[in-house]
């Protein structure tokens, strides 16, 4: 497989702008891999595809408001921070992005809220865009974090042009979400309500969780013909024995195991025995997932539609089948399926 076997032409407007008003009153494309068969439903229906014992694997990463506004010293320019990971908590020391990057340099000072009480001082270049800063903050660690917090805004992806909405703080979060860490929302899980969650485990569903802390890689575009060439971004992730557990009796009773998201189906990926089994798992993962790939553990799928030439899109063929995925995709267009963050929703089983 080649990167240009995962392009089409996708019509902007079926980029979503926005969420569907209720969490799971989105669409639903089912896909039997079995059959080539293909339904279409709501997403609230897709209880009527499991039962008792069989298993979600959901990823509780929690998004943190990671896009802040600064003031260049001096000049006052506005820049852009888009926040990706801590490197030193004690050093209060970051590695982000800057926009726009030629402005910025080594010893550049930023100023940030109303206030101008966090300042952040550029320390070195990573990359083109990348740099690391040293934030100037006296209070406590946790003071530090929350004024993070309350000057930073929820990082909806760019191709999303409006501005961010107060419904987005909470729209962009799955409601399982748990441990802060992600920079981007894993958004095949933004699809389910309380409600879903609620009437899932009445009918004896079982949930195991997973931590994978979704980093803007994910994102990148692949920029080479032959997929083995590329290389994925590292992210943290964690698998505790409660949720190894769940996932390896459900293997051996041989029921349905629905990894809710590519993420999810990443770090069960990550964590594969000699013996076919699911390990626990503490460290960080770069697997980069493409066909063809025999998949382990997980023997059902929930994902969004993904972008053209996306990594993404690589491992739902992987999953689907090719043929079946350019099949889906041309009916997914044909009747105005929403695409990418904000939009609806797929299940493979």
């Amino acid at each position: 497989m080649k990167l240009s076997n995962f392009n089409f032409e996708l019509p902007k407007e079926l980029l979503a702008e926005h969420p569907s008003e209720n969490r799971d009153e989105s669409k639903l494309m089912v896909i039997h891999r079995d059959t080539g068969k293909i339904e279409h439903r709501m997403f609230k229906d897709m209880i009527d595809y499991f039962d008792e014992g069989d298993v979600m694997v959901l990823n509780n990463t929690k998004v943190f408001p990671a896009r802040l506004y600064g003031n260049k010293e001096k000049t006052g320019a506005r820049i852009e921070v888009f926040l990706l990971r801590e490197l030193n908590e004690e050093q209060r020391l970051w590695d982000v992005l800057v926009d726009p990057a030629r402005k910025i340099r080594i010893g550049n000072k930023l100023y940030f809220g109303d206030d101008e009480t966090l300042v952040a001082e550029v320390i070195d270049n990573t990359t083109s865009r990348g740099r690391t800063l040293r934030f100037l903050y006296d209070g406590a660690y946790l003071d530090f974090r929350r004024k993070l917090r309350e000057l930073g805004e929820t990082p909806l992806p760019k191709y999303i042009k409006r501005d961010v909405e107060p419904e987005d703080e909470n729209r962009y979060q799955t409601i399982y979400a748990k441990h802060e860490g992600a920079v981007a929302a894993p958004t095949a899980g933004l699809h389910f309500s309380k409600h879903l969650l609620k009437r899932l485990e009445i009918k004896g569903v079982d949930f195991a969780e997973l931590t994978l802390h979704v980093g803007l890689g994910t994102f990148n575009p692949v920029e080479v013909e032959d997929l083995s060439k590329h290389k994925m971004d590292s992210e943290e992730m964690f698998i505790d024995e409660k949720a190894a557990e769940i996932v390896n009796n459900a293997k051996v009773n041989k029921r349905r195991i629905c990894a809710v998201g590519t993420t999810a189906m990443r770090g069960l990926e990550s964590a594969v025995s000699s013996k076919q089994t699911l390990n626990t798992y503490e460290g960080w993962t770069n697997k980069f997932i493409f066909p063809p790939y025999e998949f382990s553990i997980a023997n059902a799928m929930i994902t969004n539609f993904h972008l053209p030439k996306s990594t993404l899109l690589m491992m739902v063929s992987a999953f689907m089948g090719h043929d079946l995925m350019n099949k889906a995709y041309k009916e997914a267009i044909l009747e105005s399926y929403k695409f990418y963050s904000y939009g609806d929703a797929m299940l493979i089983i």
